[in-house]
């Protein structure tokens, strides 16, 4: 090689090695620090004196050891070409580097072993990154335990107080007979028999039954809605609140039962609860099919709220557009999360003192 060109690539070597961003060293065979770069200085701490008289062995952690001499073992017999591999070693002042390390073997025209190339990369942030994740995770996973718990407890002895309320009733009838004919008694009677069917789903949701895959099934829509209107009633007439249901009986939706009957029942209690005191005050649902989905619409005429000063929290957790006292901002959160994880979506279009329409997308049933 002429004197004049290996002088350039000399110093291009030169270079390369000292303004690398990652640390780059050469491994004597016996594994001591023959040349290091300023990065390799500054991530293990020791001076280059120091580190000369060292040798890798020295400094890196012994659970890695026996893996990273196998590596050389191969290196040296020829088996491989080089490694990479998540590696720690001990920095001066004695914490744990986590490090990703690129390693070749460099032989001489004879192939004979001459020295290693150690390319040395700092991970120490992503590691630790990972572990917070981890432990983020298992905490998640205490808590979701937790509520399952909790969801086991909450439905067994709310079912337990059903089955008294339904025990009562029965009494009631036969001591009775008469109330049958009583409007308000016979709304019980069916409020008990759907919060009955509302556990049952609940209690299948929390043995984990559903899922976003396997848990969706055809629904009739009306028969929900129309369920669910029976649900609330009562209130309903208590406030003259009138409810027109316009779905046809011949809509199919692909839905989970606990989730579907949540989100109509929290648009139902939304537009009587933020009704308009000042007029006759109503509630229109209807429904289409649509080529890739079922579109279904709550129409009111109730308060309404300023969409666009209220865009940014729309369907946020706590958020509340009026001040009444049970508003607690929690239901447009679960419904819009009930109709996401069943593949829908859900949109709103509202005006102060005119009323708003929510437009929900479910899956339509193919079949």
């Amino acid at each position: 090689m002429p004197k004049r060109l290996h002088t350039v690539k000399q110093e291009l070597f030169e270079n390369i090695f000292k303004n690398a961003h990652g640390g780059i060293a050469i491994v004597g065979l016996d594994g001591s620090w023959v040349k290091v770069n300023e990065s390799i200085i500054n991530l293990f701490g020791y001076k280059k004196d120091e580190l000369y008289s060292m040798s890798f062995q020295d400094i890196t952690h012994k659970d890695d050891l026996d893996k990273d001499i196998q590596y050389v073992h191969d290196l040296l017999d020829g088996k491989i070409e080089s490694f990479q591999d998540e590696k720690r070693y001990f920095h001066k002042d004695g914490h744990v580097i986590w490090t990703l390390i690129s390693v070749s073997l460099m032989r001489d025209a004879n192939n004979k072993p001459l020295y290693f190339i150690s390319q040395i990369i700092d991970i120490s942030e992503q590691k630790e990154s990972t572990k917070q994740l981890e432990l983020l995770m298992n905490i998640a996973k205490q808590q979701n335990e937790k509520l399952m718990s909790f969801a086991h407890i909450a439905t067994h002895d709310i079912r337990t107080h059903v089955g008294n309320l339904n025990t009562i009733t029965n009494f009631i009838e036969q001591e009775h007979e008469s109330i049958n004919e009583d409007e308000n008694f016979e709304l019980l009677k069916d409020a008990l028999s759907h919060l009955n069917e509302t556990l049952l789903h609940l209690n299948k949701v929390r043995k984990q039954e559903l899922s976003e895959n396997d848990g969706l099934k055809a629904l009739n829509l009306n028969e929900f809605i129309t369920n669910a209107i029976y649900n609330v009633t009562a209130i309903a007439n208590v406030y003259k609140f009138k409810i027109i249901n316009n779905v046809s009986p011949e809509i199919e939706v692909m839905a989970i039962e606990a989730y579907l009957d949540s989100i109509i029942l929290n648009f139902l209690t939304n537009a009587i609860k933020y009704r308009e005191e000042e007029r006759q005050s109503y509630l229109k649902i209807d429904a289409s099919v649509n080529k890739d989905d079922v579109l279904i619409t709550f129409k009111d005429n109730g308060m309404g709220f300023d969409l666009e000063k209220n865009r940014n929290k729309l369907f946020k957790l706590n958020a509340t557009f009026h001040k009444k006292k049970d508003s607690r901002g929690v239901g447009l959160f679960i419904t819009k999360n009930h109709i996401e994880s069943m593949g829908g979506k859900i949109n709103v279009k509202s005006k102060i003192n005119v009323g708003t329409c929510f437009y929900v997308h479910l899956k339509k049933n193919l079949n």
